[in-house]
């Protein structure tokens, strides 16, 4: 049966999902999309900065220097680089972030973060945090969390190992 109940020829060449895996694998879909959603509205909201300009401002804050060149800032997202691009675009008219060509071969894009950005991202952190922590970690048992940590790292080491290109760093 396919999720609407409707019978699908089974010639073999599909493996279904059974009602378990099936009930799963929305109950992902809606979580993740609902979590993602508040994530995303509480830091717009609170502090006018999108889940993924944070997450861009998080990678960058990891690295020395807080620069990154472009295309890894991408990967490291999983993102399409022109996704990044414009992105970093808005972030950079907001002074949050600033580019340049790689100083080391002159031909990549690097991009920095500002002292501006750092204090947003000092700002920013704890709300997401407490977003985290309240829509997620705190309502599943540790075990749980880890299995579920375990599952989504064999998935995204999958899906880069299809897309060597990719690196998730």
């Amino acid at each position: 049966m396919n999720d609407a109940g409707a019978r699908w020829p089974n010639d073999g060449a599909v493996r279904w999902l059974d009602p378990d895996q099936q009930r799963d694998w929305r109950a992902l879909i809606m979580g993740t999309t609902l979590l993602f959603d508040r994530l995303d509205e509480d830091l717009s909201r609170r502090h006018g900065v999108s889940l993924t300009e944070y997450e861009i401002l998080v990678r960058l804050s990891e690295t020395d220097g807080r620069r990154m060149r472009m295309a890894q800032l991408a990967d490291s997202l999983a993102h399409s680089r022109s996704r990044v691009t414009h992105t970093v675009g808005r972030l950079e008219k907001s002074g949050l972030v600033e580019r340049f060509k790689s100083p080391e071969d002159g031909r990549g894009i690097v991009c920095a973060m500002t002292d501006r950005g750092w204090l947003l991202l000092q700002n920013v952190a704890p709300t997401h945090v407490m977003g985290v922590r309240e829509n997620l970690v705190d309502l599943v048992e540790p075990e749980d969390l880890e299995a579920m940590g375990r599952v989504m790292n064999a998935v995204a080491d999958h899906l880069v190992a299809a897309h060597p290109e990719m690196e998730i760093r």
